[in-house]
């Protein structure tokens, strides 16, 4: 596992105020100036420090948004390092005076915090997902685990993307997969195929684009990992690879070219989750039961919301 975890760096303001971004910087920007400006090297260097190797870092395209990469490890451990990386990046963002955010959408306007995640399967020192002969150099055991992830997709949303405020990450036209579809170096579909590295076998991977950076890792991982064995295992059939920029369509488009729809809420994806024998059989009775109830409940408490918008929309009807 290799995951690209995003997060916003907030001013510190009064509770319950209106999050303000501790910087107006975009993409790679580096010449970031205001609140925080040395944050990701006080950050990597705290994280390398304890062990938790970091290959890349930049700002990404939101004001106050920032990336940092962690190098890959096994999925056990990389679910450790994520826990400690978000308890390490809160403390150093406190140390310089602002907030680090995992919320997957804390601004309307801008884009939301994703952890995509980069999958690679070995047996012993070769890359399963390696075939030199193919177009893509990716093996059937490659294809087949994509497969895997696109059918168990909607099943699965409710543990990848956790909280009601995933889904308004997941929306058509914003920069999160709506769709269970892939393509190589094609950033709008669920499963990205990145670009292969001449000679180098081991490069040969896959990255999930739909998890966020407040999910469980735990919980993540194994539902990703079960779903991409579980093609291997049933031999699942990959679909034609999407070439168009996925979020352009509508929904009938994306419905005629055979692309499942992800859930648009969390009730939607509650729903698909209780329905689905491999996340009741990944998760275990306990686990499944209470993250459940656990997650109803959280739905029932946002469903019965009275919110600013229907407040401005509906009070003088």
């Amino acid at each position: 596992m290799h995951p690209e975890i995003e997060f916003f760096l907030v001013e510190n303001g009064e509770p319950g105020a209106l999050p303000v971004p501790a910087d107006d910087g975009g993409y790679f920007d580096q010449s970031v100036h205001r609140s925080a400006p040395h944050f990701r090297r006080h950050a990597i260097d705290a994280l390398e420090s304890m062990g938790i190797s970091v290959e890349f870092s930049h700002h990404e395209t939101a004001p106050g948004q920032q990336e940092i990469d962690l190098r890959y490890a096994d999925a056990l451990s990389m679910a450790d390092n994520v826990m400690t990386f978000r308890y390490v990046v809160k403390e150093i963002a406190m140390a310089e005076g602002v907030r680090a955010t995992f919320m997957p959408k804390p601004f309307q306007e801008y884009a939301g915090s994703a952890m995509h995640t980069h999958m690679s399967l070995f047996e012993g020192d070769t890359n399963a997902f390696h075939d030199p002969d193919d177009p893509l150099q990716l093996s059937e055991t490659g294809k087949a685990f994509i497969a895997g992830i696109l059918e168990h997709a909607p099943e699965i949303s409710a543990v990848t993307n956790q909280w009601v405020n995933s889904y308004k990450r997941i929306v058509h036209g914003g920069e999160a997969p709506t769709a269970a579809c892939w393509g190589p170096s094609n950033r709008s579909a669920l499963v990205r195929v990145p670009m292969y590295t001449p000679n180098k076998a081991s490069s040969r991977r896959v990255e999930i684009r739909t998890p966020d950076s407040a999910c469980n890792p735990y919980l993540a991982f194994a539902v990703l990992v079960a779903a991409g064995l579980r093609g291997i295992e049933k031999g699942y059939t990959l679909a034609p690879e999407a070439e168009d920029d996925v979020w352009s369509l509508t929904a009938a488009e994306r419905r005629a070219m055979g692309y499942k729809e992800l859930p648009t809420d969390l009730d939607i994806a509650l729903r698909e989750m209780e329905n689905s024998e491999l996340v009741a059989e990944t998760l275990g009775e306990h686990v499944f039961d209470y993250f459940l109830r656990n997650k109803w409940r959280e739905w029932e408490n946002y469903r019965s919301q009275v919110t600013p918008f229907e407040l401005e929309q509906y009070l003088g009807l």
